[in-house]
This record gives structure tokens, C-alpha cells and sequence, in this order.
């Protein structure tokens, strides 16, 4: 499996990163399943830097805060007009409302849609239940509601088997405070993506974002091989959260940028 970043600013995009995406990908006899986990605000753009959008088996929307998913409004118009089509309807999985969401952000609200007339709508839907598995391509994907102010999930995901070798897992926090369901679903993962956007000393508000702090002890209870904080806003000190992630979290604890990337 390869884990890449797009975008990983928190809140809003940065001066130097798009909002949330990450693109996992994995082969399996001879194909290759690519995935987008969230489409926030300038994630198009970069995405177009390791594959043509319009490719992609499916996006995985944690959440339906804007700074996650508003780049569907481009991936969208990708899907209607590039040249390097046509494409066929792209699966979009998240929250009940999904659909409405995006609909709303693509201008495809009408009744009757009258923008269906321009182009037909590209995107199809499947709501996320939590505690759920299935298979997209050759990775198996599993959701679990986590706390935040919306209706959220962390994503786990599970690739492929090649030669013998153990399946490897990613896990996404997506948005999320300190709760036994992120826990379990980043339980011996081997590279696992979680959201600190807070400082300790600075956000006392819970029920919304992990500090440095927390994400290294949900790392450390689920007992994962790496940690990557991520969702990070350009206001918060990365060295702070490293810190703070590092203090209880004995494994490796790597700050998350556009561009880099593991393979599991």
C-alpha cells in the first residue's frame, strides 16, 4: 500500500498545504485501487500532481465540514468536462446527507436538476455504517463513528495480500476528540493518520480535536507502528503537537506535508 499526502491543514487551507486529503493506493494482480479519504479545499489541484482525478475507484468523506470536502465542487467539473474522459459515475461514500451536501456545492440542487441537462451528474452515493466492512477494489474499508460536532468516522483500511506478505493497515482519525472508537480502529495499525489540531495548553474546549497530547495516547493505547499527526492549522505550532505527541507515544511520530508518502 502507498499513503500519500495531499492536504493536511486543519480547519482551513494553509499557506503551504491543501485541507484534508490522502490518497491510498494498492495493486493486486495487476491493478491498481486508488482512493481519496476527504477532499478538502485545494486538494484538487495537487491530487492532478499523482493521478488523473477522474481515476479514482472511490472518495471516502470522513465528515461533511467544508474544509473536507469542498474540492468535490472541482473534482466534479474534472468528471463532467476533461478532455481525458468520459468517465464513468464516481462512487462518493460518507455521513448521512451526503448527497445533499454535494449537491448543494455543485449547484445541482435544483427541482428539477437542470444542470443534469448540461451534464449528467458524476457522482454516486453510499452512506457509511459505522462497524461495517467492505471492499473497494483490492482494500477493505471499515468505518467507526468518532466524537466530533457533526456526525464523523475514522476509517480503517485494509490492503491487499501479495506474495505471501501480511495485510497492511491504514487508519484515518478523520475529525475527532479522545474516544474508545478511534482506539479500536486504529488498533495495530501500521501507519495510522490522526488529527491534532489543538494545542494542550492553549484549546481547553473538548468534543472537538485531539491535541498532540491525545493523538499520541490513541496511538499508544491501540498499540500502532507509526503515528503522522495530521489536520493540522496554520495557527497551531507543529513542534508544539510533535512534542506533545512524543511524550506519550514511544514509537515513531512523523508531522504530515503534501508530498510525502509511506509504502506499507
Amino acid at each position: 500500500m502507498l499513503v500519500t499526502i495531499i492536504g493536511s491543514s486543519g480547519s482551513v487551507s494553509g499557506p503551504d498545504s491543501p485541507a484534508s486529503c490522502y490518497l491510498i493506493q494498492a495493486t493486486q494482480d495487476g491493478h491498481t485501487t486508488s482512493v481519496a479519504l476527504d477532499m478538502g479545499s485545494g486538494a484538487y489541484g495537487h491530487l492532478s500532481r499523482y493521478l488523473d482525478p477522474g481515476t479514482l475507484d472511490a472518495v471516502l468523506l470522513s465528515h461533511l465540514h467544508a474544509d473536507h470536502v469542498v474540492d468535490t465542487t472541482s473534482l466534479e467539473v474534472h468528471l463532467k468536462y476533461a478532455p481525458s474522459g468520459p468517465y464513468p459515475p464516481m462512487k462518493v461514500y460518507g455521513p448521512e446527507g451526503t448527497e445533499q451536501r454535494l449537491r448543494e456545492l455543485t449547484g445541482f440542487c435544483d427541482n428539477p436538476p437542470k444542470n443534469d441537462i448540461i451534464a449528467p451528474y458524476p457522482f454516486t452515493f453510499e452512506t457509511w455504517q459505522a462497524g461495517t466492512s467492505f471492499d473497494i477494489g483490492c482494500l477493505r474499508v471499515e468505518v467507526f463513528e468518532v466524537e466530533h460536532t457533526v456526525p464523523a468516522y475514522a476509517m480503517r483500511i485494509t490492503g491487499p495480500s501479495n506474495s505471501g506478505e501480511e495485510h497492511k493497515v491504514v487508519t484515518y482519525s478523520g475529525d475527532t476528540d479522545a474516544c474508545l472508537s478511534l482506539v479500536e480502529a486504529a488498533n495495530q495499525a501500521d501507519l495510522f493518520l490522526c488529527e491534532a489540531a489543538f494545542e494542550e495548553q492553549r484549546d481547553t474546549v473538548r468534543g472537538i480535536h485531539l491535541t498532540g497530547r491525545r493523538a499520541g495516547e490513541a496511538a499508544q493505547q491501540a498499540g500502532v507502528n507509526r503515528l503522522v499527526l495530521t489536520h493540522i492549522p496554520p495557527w497551531t505550532s507543529r513542534a508544539t503537537i510533535r512534542a506533545e505527541a512524543c511524550s506519550e507515544f514511544a514509537g515513531p511520530v512523523d508531522l504530515a506535508e503534501p508530498g510525502a508518502s509511506w509504502r506499507l
